[in-house]
């Protein structure tokens, strides 16, 4: 490696202070819960790596792209194959956002997992010796990166005007995950982030039918990999990214909407990302959640009967409308259903649940839920706008009945915004999506090894028991 020891171009700036921070932090700087927060993090991404792993679209990717990749020594979990280092991040990149289970931030939306994860899997094969403090502490940077360059362009501002935000935040996230590991010094890290902004990228329609969605993040995660190696061998990146006024990555991105670069260091080290990060109880985008929790709260108070319902109202923010709303049509793709509140509704009504089942193509194809769809309705409430980025997920939901009474139910945040998934609860979720395509013992290896991340002398035992094929989801 062609890492020096030299200052960043602008140690005062926003760049430099950030890349100076990365090179002084260790674990013992980070407080145990924000580590005990980070290794559940991991976990959940895990399993939902499980899932997305043998998926028609995952599926598809890997024969694909192994096709013109070669082999390599880097691993495709859940397949018992390896490739190149790029292009296993791509892929398991694509396995952990394949089925919309994974984490969000809901201030500077990404889903942290899919980015970090892969990155810092083939960094740790091809170094080799990497010990699970090293990993913990690389994905740790990674977490704590993505969400406040998100935040320095407005958060979900980005999904109104049609980005997918999170990809075009994910290549610092993965860069500084994989920099970790590598040992970049403040220079490497400014060459990282500059290298990762310039291949930043996603576009929101992806999200009606397109396969590609799945894999926006993974390019992301693979794209930091490639800023992170290139940085540390010496390969130069766009100096002061965040601050340059012609052709900087918050100057384009944020062109006419006021970005604010102070945010992506403000309360570096005493406030920690990590800890707002948000584990889905549900298998639909992060906006869905809200309008969702509200069902299942009218729910508790009455039952929901299809044939009772005469009419469903759903009030939600700009970016919620924007992201999650239009007239769905036959045929559906599994990705437009988990994106769409009438969908995500109808079903949940129908079922009782929001989650895997709910959005398979068996379950899509179905006459009842598409008997339901056409009574609910979606409607932009510019209230919730001037709540800020939290009043991103805030959702109303009016259920009119036949028999001319109606149910009403208001929700400022989701449920999982406002008080995050427990550890218990993160590890139910991990046992209930793998249970029936992990056997128990490799299961069970896998969250002790996880959650036992530091006491791990080389994570390669880890790595080892993602490698395994995994049994397809949907047959």
């Amino acid at each position: 490696m062609a890492n020096v020891d030299r200052p960043p171009t602008d140690p005062a700036g926003v760049t430099g202070a950030l890349s100076n921070w990365l090179t002084k932090l260790s674990l013992d700087d980070i407080p145990e819960a924000v580590r005990t927060r980070a290794k559940y993090l991991l976990l959940d991404g895990i399993g939902c790596a499980f899932v997305g792993a043998k998926l028609p679209w995952s599926s598809l990717a890997v024969e694909t792209i192994t096709r013109f990749e070669g082999r390599g020594d880097s691993t495709i979990i859940g397949w018992g194959r390896a490739t190149s280092g790029p292009a296993a991040a791509l892929l398991n990149g694509t396995f952990i956002q394949g089925f919309e289970l994974d984490d969000f931030h809901p201030l500077g939306p990404l889903h942290s997992a899919s980015l970090i994860l892969p990155s810092l899997i083939a960094c740790a094969e091809e170094v080799g010796g990497v010990d699970g403090n090293a990993f913990l502490l690389g994905a740790i940077k990674g977490l704590e990166v993505g969400p406040r360059v998100g935040m320095a362009l407005h958060g979900a501002q980005m999904l109104s005007r049609g980005w997918h935000c999170g990809p075009v935040f994910g290549t610092h996230a993965s860069a500084v995950a994989a920099g970790s590991v590598l040992k970049l010094d403040a220079a490497g890290y400014e060459d990282a982030l500059g290298l990762a902004g310039t291949q930043s990228a996603g576009l929101m329609a992806a999200q009606y039918e397109a396969m590609c969605k799945r894999m926006h993040h993974g390019f992301s995660s693979r794209n930091g990999l490639y800023a992170a190696h290139l940085a540390a061998a010496g390969y130069t990146g766009i100096k002061r990214v965040f601050e340059r006024d012609y052709g900087g990555f918050l100057s384009v991105f944020g062109e006419g909407h006021e970005p604010d670069a102070g945010k992506i260091t403000a309360d570096l080290g005493s406030k920690w990302e990590t800890q707002r990060i948000v584990v889905k109880p549900y298998a639909a985008m992060g906006a869905l959640h809200g309008p969702l929790d509200a069902l299942f709260e009218i729910a508790s108070r009455r039952p929901l009967r299809a044939g009772e319902i005469e009419r469903i109202d759903v009030d939600m923010s700009h970016a919620a409308y924007h992201h999650g709303w239009w007239e769905v049509e036959r045929p559906l793709e599994p990705i437009g259903a988990q994106m769409n509140v009438a969908y995500a509704l109808a079903v949940a009504i129908l079922d009782g649940a929001a989650m895997v089942a709910q959005f398979s193509p068996q379950r899509i194809a179905q006459d009842d839920v598409w008997a339901l769809i056409p009574r609910i309705k979606a409607h932009h409430d510019a209230e919730f706008d001037k709540k800020g980025g939290i009043g991103r997920g805030a959702a109303r939901v009016r259920i009119k009945f036949k028999d001319g009474t109606l149910e009403e139910c208001l929700k400022p945040v989701s449920r999982a915004i406002q008080t995050p998934l427990p550890a218990d609860e993160v590890v139910a979720k991990f046992r209930t999506l793998t249970r029936d395509i992990v056997e128990a013992p490799r299961l069970a290896q896998i969250e002790d090894r996880v959650l036992n991340l530091e006491k791990l002398g080389d994570v390669k035992e880890l790595i080892g028991l993602l490698a395994a094929p995994v049994q397809p989801v949907f047959s």
